[in-house]
């Protein structure tokens, strides 16, 4: 938490903003790139959402009041980054009336072609299980399976309530496992 301390104070200070904001990207560009990858599952479109946290983030810098800690703050930054990169996604898909590649042929072939990803026939299965769920579902699962995320970080960085938390996950879960099942 010190740490986290230090690092707000040289980001408000104009001599030292931008090497602390190099810090900041270091500490966390690859904890946002995985939460981020492990909704989008596309390398590219993760580093473009990456690259736009990063940017939002500095942009809204003077605008950080340290309520919350960096790391939740950017977290958020990226959770709606990625629900707003799946909804333009989505209605795209819709106004040009393309087949929908969330479907679990189109997820396989994507996962299959990105030089990026090295999983087994078990990790495309799960892949495409999570890409089944709603987005927030899914967000709520990644950031507790993946993350390793306790509820109440998770609640900080969602708004949303611990319980209502749990039951997203549990649902999330249920619907992971009803997957499996239908696969055997």
């Amino acid at each position: 938490m010190h740490y986290e301390q230090d690092l707000i104070q040289r980001l408000s200070d104009p001599a030292t903003r931008e090497q602390a904001f190099g810090t900041l990207v270091q500490k966390f560009q690859e904890p946002l790139y995985w939460q981020i990858r492990h909704m989008v599952l596309d390398h590219y479109d993760t580093d473009d959402i990456l690259q736009n946290v990063f940017i939002k983030a500095w942009q809204g810098l003077d605008n950080f009041r340290g309520d919350s800690r960096l790391s939740t703050w950017l977290y958020r930054i990226a959770s709606n980054e990625c629900l707003n990169f799946l909804q333009r996604q989505k209605q795209t898909r819709l106004s040009l009336s393309l087949t929908d590649d969330s479907t679990s042929d189109g997820i396989r072939l994507q996962l299959e072609s990105d030089p990026y990803f090295d999983g087994d026939e078990t990790e495309i299965q799960l892949q495409q299980a999570i890409q089944s769920l709603p987005p927030k579902q899914r967000q709520v699962f990644n950031m507790k399976y993946f993350q390793e995320l306790r509820y109440e970080e998770m609640s900080e960085i969602l708004g949303t309530s611990v319980g209502a938390l749990k039951a997203s996950y549990h649902h999330a879960v249920n619907k992971i496992t009803a997957f499996f099942k239908q696969l055997d």
